[in-house]
């Protein structure tokens, strides 16, 4: 069924673009550009600051776009809504968001939601931590609530070192500090309690994590599990053991989702034709990717795009 609308509190650092369609119809990239770059790579700031940057520059509440960057907020007070690739999450005290790049993401409700934001590159991180992995795989869950458990004590404790840090004279800001600092955020986070429902990603081991990269660079030319399993040495069944492991899903499952999820993306937030839609998917013919989409979301392309662009 058609997963609906997801919700992620990020905001646009200043110095991104308006908003305005891609020249291509493709869906907007925004960079990693704040106002002043202190540290090259990574920036921390709270909410409401990010909310009146926002409004200084007219930017629209709405603006659909990806993020070349990775971003987490841990919400500290108030409440609202944030959207990420067509699931909408509650914005409240405890909630910690992590958009990742390349997701797609639109403010549904900031509302009055503040709290600690931060944004790095994934370039940022020690690449001698273990965190680096962390940075490196584009899936995992964009959504924790945690409360007032004791995980959200101690991620508010190394935010709020964090953010220390970096508010220092920028003659005393450490680069190094600012990055190990990340690195133990991001390995606290990792620790925590899978999200019901989430799944295990480090439950399918190295064969897991090496499928989701060939699948992220592979899955608009090729739908096989076959050539997946070709391509990195293993077998079929080897990578179907990895998914169940990870998702609970065969391997074919999840390469068909990874092409749904990207039709959704581009039939919601895109004018471009569903056969050039289809075609940029790897399928030849228009209609095999109307059956494959209406199969596993059980609408047709066009209701799809037409209910989310009534929405």
């Amino acid at each position: 069924m058609v997963n609906r609308g997801h919700l992620e509190i990020v905001m646009h650092p200043v110095g991104l673009g308006d908003g305005d369609p891609t020249p291509d119809g493709a869906i907007l990239r925004l960079d990693f550009n704040p106002p002043e770059e202190r540290v090259p790579g990574f920036e921390i700031i709270d909410l409401a600051t990010l909310h009146e940057r926002r409004r200084r520059r007219g930017r629209r509440p709405d603006l659909v776009h990806r993020v070349d960057f990775h971003t987490l907020t841990l919400i500290t007070e108030g409440s609202g809504e944030h959207a990420i690739d067509f699931v909408t999450h509650p914005c409240r005290p405890g909630t910690l968001l992590w958009v990742r790049p390349g997701q797609v993401q639109r403010f549904v409700r900031p509302g009055t939601a503040n709290g600690m934001h931060l944004l790095f590159t994934p370039a940022f991180p020690p690449h001698t931590s273990s965190a680096d992995r962390l940075v490196k795989e584009w899936y995992g869950p964009a959504c924790r609530q945690l409360g007032a458990s004791p995980e959200y004590a101690v991620l508010s404790t190394l935010l709020g070192q964090t953010r220390a840090e970096y508010d220092r004279p920028a003659q005393d800001v450490s680069a190094e500090i600012l990055q190990l600092l990340l690195a133990t955020v991001l390995l606290q986070i990792d620790r925590m309690p899978h999200p019901e429902g989430a799944g295990d990603p480090h439950g399918g081991g190295e064969a897991y994590r090496r499928f989701r990269a060939e699948l992220e660079r592979g899955y608009s030319t090729t739908r096989r599990a076959a050539d997946y399993a070709h391509r990195l040495g293993y077998t079929v069944k080897t990578l179907t053991r990895a998914c169940l492991a990870a998702t609970g899903q065969p391997v074919k499952h999840v390469i068909d989702a990874r092409v749904v999820l990207e039709a959704q993306r581009l039939l919601a937030h895109t004018d471009q034709p569903v056969a050039t839609i289809a075609r940029r998917l790897g399928f030849v013919e228009p209609t095999n990717f109307g059956k494959f989409f209406t199969r596993h979301t059980s609408v047709t392309p066009g209701a799809f795009r037409q209910a989310h662009r009534g929405a």
